[in-house]
């Protein structure tokens, strides 16, 4: 899949000085046990002027003092209305900070969690307009075929969690692996702009 752009929205730091990052936390809410892996995605509002119409996994910004897996659960609840049950139940998975090219930056959490068996996604309307399940296969073509709009680091994460059979392996795996902190970083200028990764 070709590199893309910065996120939609994005203002390049032409000061020279790096922006302090803010502290977020973002959930792959999963479900199909030892049978299946299905992830759910959420877009965002395509008025946002930060990743406006973007598929993206449910989270945030955390809020004063509370802790990366406080925020998770709540984001969680506030966007696509599913209740997880335990907020040390979150397994880590990634940690994504913003390059220091970009002037709005997020030090961002990754957590997985399962979906409760009873979860019905119910969108906020709002800020998040659509939610679905999808295959991590799926969402990819969709975003290869320009139907879903995605940003780097949503496309890098499935196409990490697509070498899962089931949401029972992925977590497995999940619950032993060391998370690194991944730094993209921009090249380019304007429209010739791309973000770039060492392979993770």
């Amino acid at each position: 899949m070709p590199q893309p752009g910065p996120e939609p929205g994005t203002i390049l730091n032409e000061s020279g000085v790096a922006t302090t990052p803010r502290q977020a936390a973002t959930v792959l809410v999963v479900r199909g046990g030892a049978d299946r892996l299905e992830v759910l995605l959420a877009q965002r509002t395509p008025k946002a002027r930060f990743m406006g119409g973007a598929w993206v996994f449910p989270g945030g910004a955390v809020d004063g003092d509370e802790d990366h897996r406080a925020a998770a659960v709540r984001e969680v609840e506030e966007e696509v209305a599913i209740t997880l049950p335990d907020p040390a139940a979150l397994v880590p998975f990634a940690r994504w900070i913003t390059p220091p090219e970009v002037s709005i930056r997020f030090d961002t959490y990754f957590f997985i969690a399962v979906a409760p068996a009873d979860a019905e996604v119910k969108i906020d309307g709002s800020e998040i307009v659509d939610a679905r399940w999808f295959e991590p296969s799926r969402a990819l073509e969709g975003a290869e075929a320009d139907e879903l709009l995605m940003v780097f680091p949503t496309i890098k994460t499935l196409e990490q969690v697509a070498r899962f059979d089931s949401a029972d392996a992925l977590v497995e795996w999940a619950s032993t692996h060391e998370v690194k902190p991944v730094q993209p970083r921009v090249e380019g200028q304007g429209e010739t702009a791309r973000i770039v990764i060492d392979e993770l």
